[in-house]
């Protein structure tokens, strides 16, 4: 780590080669991606951040992020017709770029779920070319994980779906998925955050098949945007993570959606002191 250091500082145009070539060549190769070399080599202090995208789904979790790091709304960003909406400002030595889903014309609510999020991703690396996407929001807990209310959880492994049923061979395993989460163990470790894996669904609420899956696959953590953005940042070459806080508790007999209403404020806050604390540790 220490040789990767000064390599950094007096040779950055190789270094930049270097991971240029690992990104599009081994990012996602399991056997490299987790080599002691490779988590040297494309961790948070090998890894050049200046600039970051964070994607949220619903104005209620975002607006107390956007006042805290003072991010001021961008006009004319998208094409007619795209809802979303893009704030922008600097932290630290970051620049951020903030970008909600805004809402349904139809309906007036917030866009929410993998379709808007699939959009939002590939728009913010296409728009904005940052080194890093985060998504933050707010989700589910399995309290028999040990989540709380509250609770504030980095992604770690594998995002995946657990409503995309396709028992076709081949076509079953595609329908869950598996998109890497960039490491955040470090961080994790460094803030006394929770880590989990995380899985995508359509729905707030849950069906026994969906709960089969999710236990399938060692996930402990359940939202609806996550699984997409990740898709749109593999495909894409993009390091991605995510951040979210814990609005309900979907193992326990009380409705999601009571718990979600009640819990959306607190949750909301939490992630809002949550976030300016990862980001320092990107910045270093």
């Amino acid at each position: 780590q220490k040789l990767l250091g000064i390599l950094s500082s007096k040779c950055p145009v190789f270094m930049g080669l270097l991971r240029t070539v690992y990104a599009k060549f081994f990012f996602y190769d399991p056997l490299i991606r987790f080599s002691p070399l490779f988590l040297l080599f494309i961790n948070r202090k090998a890894m050049e951040i200046n600039h970051i995208s964070i994607l949220m789904a619903m104005e209620s979790e975002a607006s107390p992020l956007i006042e805290s790091l003072n991010l001021k709304k961008q006009n004319s960003i998208f094409r007619h017709g795209i809802p979303f909406e893009a704030y922008q400002g600097s932290f630290e030595k970051l620049l951020i770029t903030l970008m909600t889903s805004g809402k349904d014309k139809d309906y007036q609510v917030d866009n929410v779920a993998t379709q808007p999020a699939t959009l939002m991703a590939y728009l913010a690396i296409d728009q904005f070319s940052p080194d890093i996407i985060i998504n933050a929001g707010t989700a589910g807990g399995m309290a028999g994980c040990g989540c709380k209310i509250g609770d504030v959880y980095l992604s770690e492994g594998e995002f995946s779906y657990h409503d995309r049923r396709i028992p076709i061979p081949a076509f079953d395993q595609y329908g869950v998925g598996s998109y890497p989460s960039f490491d955040t163990s470090s961080i994790a470790t460094e803030l006394h955050l929770k880590t989990g894996r995380i899985s995508t669904g359509n729905s707030l609420d849950y069906t026994e098949k969906d709960l089969e899956m999710m236990k399938s696959n060692k996930a402990v953590i359940k939202e609806m945007e996550a699984a997409a953005i990740a898709w749109v940042c593999k495909i894409l070459d993009m390091p991605m993570f995510a951040i979210k806080a814990i609005t309900d508790l979907f193992d326990q007999e009380i409705p999601t959606e009571t718990q979600f209403l009640e819990n959306l404020t607190l949750a909301s806050t939490n992630l809002q002191k949550s976030v300016p604390r990862i980001l320092r540790t990107l910045v270093r």
